[in-house]
């Protein structure tokens, strides 16, 4: 699980086998969430509450530029 950032306690990360569309992993201890990279919609989400989400999605358009190059630099020969 390669991780792309890591900031105010979130992990932002890739799964090595990941698939299309493009879209970034986030953890911070116990709670997981999953967000495109289209523009930045939450997909699915467990034990985040509505104010750590809305931190993540902000942190995500923040750099969202760099999460889409690394995709693109990991799954483009896929």
């Amino acid at each position: 699980m390669p991780t792309i950032l890591q900031i105010r306690g979130y992990r932002f990360f890739f799964y090595i086998n990941d698939h299309h569309p493009p879209h970034i992993h986030v953890e911070k201890e116990r709670s997981t969430a999953k967000f495109l990279l289209k523009n930045a919609e939450l997909v699915k989400s467990k034990r985040f509450n509505a104010s750590e989400l809305s931190e993540i999605r902000k942190i995500i358009l923040e750099n969202i530029e760099l999460f889409k190059i690394k995709w693109d630099e990991r799954f483009t020969n896929y």
